[in-house]
């Protein structure tokens, strides 16, 4: 997302456990939030929220699809142009396309929904011009006993035992509250920090008990590679791991990737996560 879109995230309190191909479905939602972004030229929001929702005869009436039964629904808005009703009826099309010659394959949304239909699940929009658009995604609910043997099965993957301390630097709070978690269930020790400054500061009172940085690359006030750069003068040695959400193009600007610092783009797995930073803190000093 650019710095002129809000964007939100809203998670419901409810289980929602569904049998999915995580990689497939990080497609569909990076395609669609794309897609949204692209829609709002001028700025504007992005809200994605994850809720359990049933349909039954009504709602199958009313839509003219779906089987009864509990879901989880995942709802994709913005405040973009929004489309019209024809638009709406082709939009799933292989091919179809609202975007400029060479701008786009009309190729993301067909396949996003195969995707969805692969999981036994259902998508649809809603939309109207100058008034954004919702896409939900059905997924089937997996619920109890099955949902916690799952879930067990996942925590049970998670290496565990570790030790060393992290300093974690990560301005969205969602996103370091998940990371802190992870890090935490492995057995280390997680100092959190919510922007650059705060990241320097922590690390100032904690410099000889820090094992590894992990620091989001943009952040506010400073960014991760500011800080790095004057914790070094403090600790040549530091080791250190840079998570972004932003693209190459952004990337490259930072000068990072000339240095070889090591570099995660985030979505992440959590195994793999652990796996980097593992191989991070046992890795020679720098």
């Amino acid at each position: 997302m650019r710095e002129d879109i809000k964007f939100t995230i809203r998670v419901t309190d409810k289980e929602c456990l569904v049998k999915a191909d995580s990689d497939r479905g990080k497609h569909v939602l990076m395609n669609i939030a794309t897609n949204a972004r692209d829609a709002m030229p001028h700025g504007g929001e992005l809200r994605l929220c994850w809720d359990v929702a049933e349909i039954d005869e009504t709602f199958i009436k009313s839509h003219g699809y779906g089987e009864k039964g509990k879901y989880v629904l995942v709802s994709i808005a913005d405040t973009g142009v929004g489309m019209d009703e024809d638009t709406q009826l082709r939009i799933f099309e292989p091919f179809f396309t609202t975007k400029e010659v060479g701008k786009g394959t009309g190729l993301g949304l067909s396949i996003a929904y195969g995707i969805i239909k692969d999981h036994n699940g259902y998508i649809d929009v809603s939309s109207e011009p100058g008034k954004g658009a919702t896409f939900r995604i059905y997924l089937p609910l997996i619920e109890s006993p099955e949902a916690e043997q799952i879930k067990q099965e996942t925590l049970a993957t998670l290496p565990k035992d570790h030790t060393g301390t992290i300093l974690l630097a990560e301005d969205e709070s969602t996103v370091r509250k998940l990371l802190k978690r992870i890090f935490e269930r492995s057995g280390y020790r997680v100092v959190e920090a919510e922007d650059g400054e705060d990241a320097l500061d922590k690390f100032t009172k904690n410099k000889d008990a820090i094992d590894l940085l992990v620091f989001d690359l943009i952040m506010p006030k400073k960014s991760g590679k500011e800080v790095y750069d004057e914790i070094r003068k403090m600790r040549p040695d530091v080791k250190v791991i840079f998570i972004s959400g932003y693209g190459d193009d952004i990337v490259s600007k930072t000068g990072i990737c000339k240095e070889g610092a090591r570099f995660i783009q985030k979505p992440i797995s959590a195994i793999e996560l652990l796996e980097k930073v593992r191989g991070a803190i046992d890795s020679p000093k720098e």
